[in-house]
């Protein structure tokens, strides 16, 4: 392999690999017609039992993956956090507790932190309208803020 270059010497390797390959397929073929002892990974019974050890495999993984799905299902229903229940503009706002010597670094902390309890993405599916209007507020509320931060540094 040596003066050959990168991709010649690769392609040197990979024939070489296939006549050795060759040279087991042939082996096992010769061994199956005389019966004699196969090539290691060639066994004829380990092929014939796989089929049946991997359709019981699937069979205990599935009967499985039934038995928690349907534990999953019984569940009680999930009860809704009362600050999801507060979905008025005066509660948000009263939460939101913003004042007149907010900054900039107040209200995004303020906006974060609001998020962080209330996105709807981090929410089950059944509270979402609710977060949703709550987020809803939540921005309105701060990008006013924002706008009278703005106006009054000019």
């Amino acid at each position: 392999m040596f003066g050959m270059s990168v991709f010649q010497s690769v392609l040197e390797r990979l024939r070489a690999e296939q006549t050795m390959q060759a040279d087991t397929d042939a082996e096992g073929e010769e061994a199956a017609r005389d019966g004699s002892q196969p090539p290691i990974g060639r066994s004829p019974a380990f092929v014939v039992e796989t089929p049946a050890l991997t359709t019981a495999a699937f069979g205990a993984v599935e009967r499985a993956y039934r038995d928690l799905a349907a534990a999953e299902r019984a569940e009680e229903p999930r009860v809704m956090p009362d600050h999801l229940r507060r979905t008025g503009l005066a509660d948000v706002a009263a939460e939101l507790d913003l004042g007149e010597g907010e900054t900039g670094l107040t209200l995004a902390a303020k906006r974060r932190r609001f998020a962080a309890e209330n996105h709807p993405d981090r929410l089950p599916p059944e509270f979402r309208a609710n977060a949703t209007m709550r987020m809803k507020l939540a921005n309105m509320l701060i990008d006013e803020a924002s706008r009278r931060l703005g106006q009054s540094a000019n």
